[in-house]
């Protein structure tokens, strides 16, 4: 098979999913369908997943129930984050299990809350900008800022939105754990929507309000499982120059520079490709000779052979890198 002996690290976009649990229900059989395919042929898959649609709806939920009444307790937005992990994972490995046992692939999936710590210390920290939540009114808004101590602003007319830090991942606290599933062969789903934010202080760890950007942690979890191939899939086929213009171009394959020149020059937009192109171009700097891979759920088979997609790579490294990385590997086993 082709692609037998490769770990796969996936970094599913959480739109993809749904808004919903119904819609999530059904979508979430077509995710299982397309990496049921990668593993019939042959990639040993280790799955993270966005959650932004999901825990926005908890997130939601829990605020509307709070604002009816007194009975409702408050829910902080870590634990807004485990839920999402939870019923995201419970989805996915439902319908990844069901879709192996009909082809007759004898694999077990399982999925991983996951922490992953944050530097209490990070400039995101200083400077919140990811929306999360409902829409409120302006008044509403300016009323639960001095009730609850929250930050928000108005979003592109729509009304006003709760806004968090979105510090980088520096450890997956899980990743032991995690390690010594796939070395077991099972099919191991983790870091979903970036990981539960958590710092450490003297009582040890504890959740924080914040969002880290699920493409980065997919990449540190590729990096720390010396993956092959670290597969972002999102809503287009592949990056492009001029997205959305008439003079648009496709990009097939970029070298590490040239990425970081598009980067440079403004070419991918800061909410979109921007992080998934630097994911990628951060993953192949670490770990020289991999390559990284952006294209759509529906087109992950053929991207994976070559034939669309967006590949980023480097120069082969030398082969006593090679067994110098072997060796790494086996101590932190």
């Amino acid at each position: 098979m082709r692609g037998t002996g490769k770990r796969i690290v996936v970094a599913l976009g959480g739109n993809a999913l749904g808004d919903t649990p119904e819609k999530q229900l059904r979508q979430v059989r077509v995710a299982a369908r397309i990496m049921a395919d990668l593993i019939q042929e042959g990639y040993e898959l280790v799955i993270g997943h966005g959650n932004g649609p999901q825990v926005g709806m908890i997130r939601s939920a829990m605020d509307y129930a709070a604002e009816a009444g007194p009975k409702t307790p408050y829910m902080p937005f870590a634990e807004c984050g485990a839920m999402s992990q939870g019923f995201i994972g419970y989805h996915l490995q439902q319908a990844l299990s069901q879709t192996l046992t009909k082809r007759g692939i004898r694999k077990t999936v399982v999925s991983v809350v996951t922490q992953v710590q944050v530097d209490k210390a990070d400039p995101a920290f200083l400077s919140p900008t990811k929306p999360i939540g409902m829409f409120y009114s302006q008044r509403e808004a300016e009323r639960m800022a001095e009730e609850k101590g929250f930050l928000f602003m108005e979003d592109a007319g729509r009304g006003y939105r709760r806004v968090v830090p979105s510090p980088k991942p520096s450890r997956i606290v899980e990743l032991s754990a995690i390690r010594r599933m796939v070395l077991s062969g099972l099919v191991v789903i983790a870091a979903g929507g970036g990981g539960i934010p958590v710092v450490e202080d003297e009582i040890g760890l504890h959740g924080v309000d914040a969002v880290i950007d699920k493409d980065r942690t997919c990449c540190c979890l590729a990096t720390a499982l010396k993956a092959d191939i670290f597969l972002i899939l999102t809503a287009v086929d592949q990056v492009w120059l001029h997205f959305n213009q008439p003079d648009r171009q496709p990009l097939s394959q970029l070298t590490v520079d040239e990425a970081e020149q598009y980067m440079e020059t403004g070419e991918f937009g800061k909410g979109s490709m921007y992080p998934k192109v630097e994911a990628c171009v951060d993953f192949v700097r670490a770990l020289p000779g991999r390559t990284a891979v952006i294209t759509s759920l529906e087109r992950a088979k053929e991207a994976l052979g070559g034939f669309t997609g967006t590949r980023i790579c480097s120069p082969l490294p030398h082969p006593g890198e090679l067994e110098e990385e072997q060796d790494s590997l086996t101590v932190e086993i």
